[in-house]
């Protein structure tokens, strides 16, 4: 299992385009076989920072669904807006694996 966290710096004047273009993604990981557990916008502090967890069951599953979301039509729409509404400045991507005790 591993575990995608992306750190994203938006523009804080567009987050109502950026809460969309999340609203997106949640369904599409999901029809990919992974499972999101949501995206975090800010609220207190910084207002440029939102961040977005969905796990795989493996790197290689994720791996998958990276490839073919370049080919999907609604992943492609949701990349279109993206860049459309430049809500997105950038991001980071990170991998975690879980523990549990």
């Amino acid at each position: 299992m591993v575990t995608c966290y992306i750190r994203y710096i938006i523009d804080s004047n567009k987050i109502e385009a950026f809460e969309h273009y999340a609203s997106l993604w949640i369904p599409l990981v999901n029809k990919f076989g992974g499972q999101h557990h949501g995206y975090f916008l800010p609220s207190e502090g910084v207002s440029n920072v939102a961040l977005a967890l969905f796990t795989f069951p493996s790197l290689a599953e994720y791996e998958t669904y990276r490839k073919n979301s370049f080919q999907d039509a609604e992943c492609i729409a949701a990349f279109d807006y993206a860049k459309e509404t430049q809500c997105v400045v950038s991001y980071e991507r990170s991998f975690f694996r879980p523990m549990f005790v």
